[in-house]
C-alpha cells in the first residue's frame, strides 16, 4: 500500500493532457502537478512583482523628507504590495503546494474536480492583470491600504476602486474552488486504509484550511460589494451621513481577516511538520495533539477579529473579551513549537537546506509570536496600534514564517519535482543572505514602533532617520537574495545538476551509520525509533 502512496512522481500521466505540446497543454492541462507548477511559478513572479513595490517604499523611506514618489503613490504602493502578497505570493504557493503534494500523500491519481482545478488558476492572472492595471488609470490605483477601510475606500477613493473590487472578487472565488477541491479530494480519494488520523500532517492542515477559506471568502466578497455599493451606487452601509456606521466596515473586514491570516500560516506548520522529522529522524513528536492544536487555532481563528480594533472605542467588556480569546490563541501555537522541539530532541539531525529554513522558521516565527501576544493586551496595544511595530510582528509572522516555510518546502520537494537535485552552492548563498537581511530588516521596526513612527507615512520624525536607513539597506540585500534563488529554480528546470535519487533525503551527510528516516511521503510502517 505504501507504494499507491510513494507513486512516482516522474509517471507521465499522458491522458491528463491536452493534445499538442507547448502553451496548449498548460491551457488545457487538468494534471494536478502541472497545476500545482503554474501556481507555483505565477505566485512567485507575485512574489518578485509585490516585493518590488516593497523596494519602492523603502527607498522612499530611506532618508526623511519626501524624495521619490509623490505621496499618494506611495500610499498605492503599500495597498497594492499588501493586495499581491497576501492573495498572490503567499496564498497562492500555497494551492501549488497542495495541487502538487495533496493527491500524492493520500494516494490518489489526480484532484477530485480536475477541470475546476484548471480553470481556478487560470482566472487568477486575470484578476492580477486587473489589479496591477488599476494603477494605470487616471488618479492611480488604490491608495487605502490592504484593509481598504471605509471611508478611504468608499467616500474619497477614485475610480480604480471598481476594479480593485472586480479582481478581489475573483481572486476569492478561486480560492472558494480551491479550497471545495482540497476537501473533497481528501474526503474521497484517500487511499484504502488511510484513516484520517493517518494523513501526513500536511494534508491536514490544508484540510482545515481549506474549511477556513469556505467560510470567510464569502465576507470578504460580502465587504467589497458593499464599498463598491457605498461608492457608486449611493448606498451608505458604511457612510454615518446615511445612518451607517464606519467601524461596522472594520467588523465585517477582519471577521474575514483574522482567519485569513491563519489560512496563510496553517500550511505552513504542516511543512514544518513534515521536514523536522525527515532530518531528526524520528518520528513527529505527539501527531494527535498536532492535527487537535490545528483545529484548535482555527476555530479560534474566528472569535478574536476585533483585537485589530481596540481603539475603535468598544465596551471594555468586549476588549476584555478579545484580549483574552487573542492570548488564548498562542496556547496551541506553542504545542506546536514545543512539538518541533521535542521531534528534534536527541534526533540524528543533519542540516541540509530545508532543515535551515525549518529551523529559521521556528525561532523567528516564535519570535513574530510573542510579538503579538504584547499586541493582544488591550491597554499597551493603544501605544502600538498604527504603529511600525505592528509591522514588524506581522511580517516576521508573514515573511521569516510563511515565506520561510514555502523556501523550506521548495527545498524539501524540488528534487522531486525536478528530477535533479538543487546548486547547493545557490542554495546556501540564499538562506544566509535572507537569514541576515530579514532580521536587518524587520528587527529595527520594533524600535521605531515602540518609538511612536506611525506606519503607511512616506515621511517621518529625523530621530528614526538611523533606523530606517539600516531598514532600508535590510529590504534591498533581502530583495537581492531572492535572485540566488531564482537562478537555483532555473538551473533545475533546465535539468541541470545530478539525478535526484528516490528518497533524496534518505542517506543523511556525515553520520557514521545508517538510519531508516521516515519517507518524504506518509508510509503506513512506522518509522523505528532511534534509541
Amino acid at each position: 500500500m505504501s507504494s499507491i502512496v510513494e507513486q512516482d512522481i516522474h509517471a507521465d500521466d499522458h491522458h491528463h493532457h491536452a493534445p499538442g505540446g507547448g502553451i496548449k497543454r498548460w491551457l488545457y492541462t487538468t494534471n494536478h502537478k502541472d497545476i500545482g507548477t503554474l501556481y507555483l511559478w505565477f505566485a512567485f513572479i507575485m512574489f518578485l512583482v509585490g516585493g518590488s513595490m516593497a523596494m519602492v517604499i523603502r527607498a522612499e523611506l530611506f532618508e526623511p523628507g519626501l524624495q521619490i514618489v509623490e505621496p499618494n503613490f506611495f500610499n498605492q504602493m503599500t495597498t497594492v504590495h499588501g493586495l499581491v502578497m497576501v492573495f498572490g505570493a503567499v496564498m497562492l504557493t500555497f494551492t501549488g503546494l497542495a495541487n502538487w503534494m495533496v493527491p500524492m500523500m493520500i494516494g490518489a491519481p489526480d484532484m477530485a474536480l480536475p477541470r475546476m482545478n484548471n480553470w481556478s488558476f487560470w482566472i487568477l492572472p486575470f484578476a492580477f492583470a486587473i489589479l496591477l492595471a488599476s494603477l494605470f488609470m487616471e488618479g492611480g490605483g488604490p491608495n487605502f491600504g490592504w484593509t481598504f477601510y471605509a471611508p478611504l475606500s468608499t467616500t474619497y477613493s477614485n475610480d480604480s476602486t471598481a476594479l480593485f473590487v472586480f479582481s478581489v472578487h475573483i481572486m476569492g472565488a478561486s480560492s472558494i474552488m480551491g479550497a471545495i477541491n482540497v476537501i473533497v479530494t481528501i474526503m474521497n480519494m484517500r487511499a484504502p486504509g488511510m484513516t484520517y488520523m493517518k494523513m501526513p500532517l500536511f494534508v491536514w492542515t490544508w484540510f482545515i484550511t481549506a474549511f477556513l477559506l469556505i467560510a470567510v471568502m464569502p465576507v470578504l466578497a460580502g465587504a467589497v460589494t458593499m464599498v463598491l455599493t457605498d461608492k457608486f451606487f449611493g448606498t451608505s452601509f458604511f457612510s454615518a451621513a446615511g445612518g451607517g456606521d464606519p467601524v461596522l466596515f472594520q467588523h465585517i473586514f477582519w471577521f474575514f481577516g483574522h482567519p485569513e491570516v491563519y489560512i496563510m500560516i496553517l500550511p505552513a506548520f504542516g511543512i514544518i511538520s513534515q521536514i523536522v522529522p525527515t532530518f531528526a529522524r524520528k518520528p513527529l513528536f505527539g501527531y494527535a495533539s498536532m492535527v487537535y492544536a490545528t483545529a484548535s487555532i482555527a476555530l479560534l481563528s474566528f472569535v478574536v477579529w476585533a483585537h485589530h480594533m481596540f481603539t475603535t472605542g468598544m465596551p471594555v467588556a468586549g476588549e476584555l473579551f478579545f484580549m483574552i480569546a487573542t492570548m488564548l490563541i498562542s496556547v496551541p501555537t506553542g504545542v506546536k513549537v514545543f512539538n518541533w522541539v521535542a521531534t528534534m530532541w536527541r534526533g540524528a539531525m543533519t542540516f541540509e537546506m530545508p532543515m535551515l529554513f525549518a529551523l529559521a522558521f521556528i525561532v523567528l516565527f516564535t519570535i513574530g509570536g510573542f510579538s503579538g501576544l504584547m499586541l493582544a493586551i488591550t491597554p499597551v496595544d493603544f501605544q502600538y496600534h498604527d504603529t511600525y511595530f505592528v509591522v514588524a510582528h506581522f511580517h516576521y509572522v508573514l515573511v521569516t514564517g510563511a515565506i520561510f516555510s514555502i523556501f523550506a518546502a521548495a527545498y524539501y520537494w524540488l528534487p522531486k519535482w525536478s528530477g535533479v537535485m538543487f546548486d547547493k552552492k545557490l542554495a546556501n548563498w540564499h538562506f544566509w543572505c535572507s537569514l541576515v537581511s530579514v532580521n536587518v530588516l524587520f528587527f529595527p521596526m520594533h524600535f521605531v514602533g515602540l518609538a511612536g513612527m506611525p506606519r503607511r507615512i512616506p515621511d517621518y520624525a529625523l530621530q528614526f532617520a538611523d533606523f530606517n536607513k539600516w531598514i532600508s539597506i535590510g529590504g534591498f540585500a533581502f530583495g537581492l537574495s531572492q535572485l540566488f534563488f531564482l537562478a537555483l529554480l532555473i538551473k533545475a528546470c533546465r535539468k541541470q545538476g545530478e539525478p535526484a535519487a528516490a528518497k533524496p533525503w534518505e542517506g543523511a551527510e556525515g553520520l557514521e551509520w545508517e538510519i531508516p528516516s521516515p519517507a518524504p511521503y506518509h508510509t503506513f510502517e512506522t518509522p523505528p525509533v532511534i534509541k
